[in-house]
């Protein structure tokens, strides 16, 4: 019962580690990264498509993302999503691909982006200590209804506690490489 308990929450955290490096990888920083694309969705013919499944990217060089369609006649709809979307850079349009030139980040929208990092990793520390406190009620209505004892159960909870610690200390670090990233000039 608590192995399963502990089992769950671990999965559960190791997801939140995951989430914090897929939110992570689309905050911009100096150089030009496709993964700042993975949540784009294009209106591809009536339906919310992932950009990243219209399209191949390539980068020639640190600040240029070169996006191939696979489908041509759906050049205007990327342009627009790519447009619309946040990351704050203007595509231009060759006719057969669209060319993206990142714009240097001032020293201003670098520290906006650091607070977003922190702001993001402080989100996935309570997805941790959310499952952290499932797991501890779980484990003490096991103890409650008579299924495990004290014993068991201080021992789980030491082994949560460790799980969640460890948990917690990869997100800072990621959000400390991502800051150091960020800050590099």
């Amino acid at each position: 019962m608590i192995d399963e308990t502990l089992v769950e929450a671990e999965e559960l955290m190791e997801r939140a580690v995951e989430a914090t490096s897929e939110d992570f990888a689309t905050v911009r920083t100096g150089r030009a990264n496709p993964a700042l694309y993975s949540k784009v969705m294009v209106d591809y013919y009536g339906a919310a498509t992932p950009l990243q499944q219209l399209a191949s990217f390539t980068v020639p060089d640190a600040r240029t993302i070169l996006i191939t369609p696979y489908d041509v006649s759906a050049m205007r709809e990327i342009e627009k999503a790519l447009s619309d979307s946040e990351i704050g850079a203007n595509p231009s349009n060759d006719g057969k691909q669209i060319r993206i030139t990142m714009p240097e980040l001032t020293e201003e929208r670098r520290k906006e982006y650091v607070k977003l990092i922190k702001a993001k990793s402080e989100d996935h520390k309570v997805s941790v200590r959310n499952a952290r406190r499932k797991a501890k009620d779980t484990m003490d209505k096991a103890v409650k209804d008579g299924e495990v004892g004290e014993d068991e159960r201080d021992r789980g909870l030491k082994e949560l506690e460790a799980a969640t610690k460890k948990h917690v200390e990869r997100i800072d670090e990621m959000a400390k490489r991502k800051e150091a990233e960020l800050l590099e000039v």
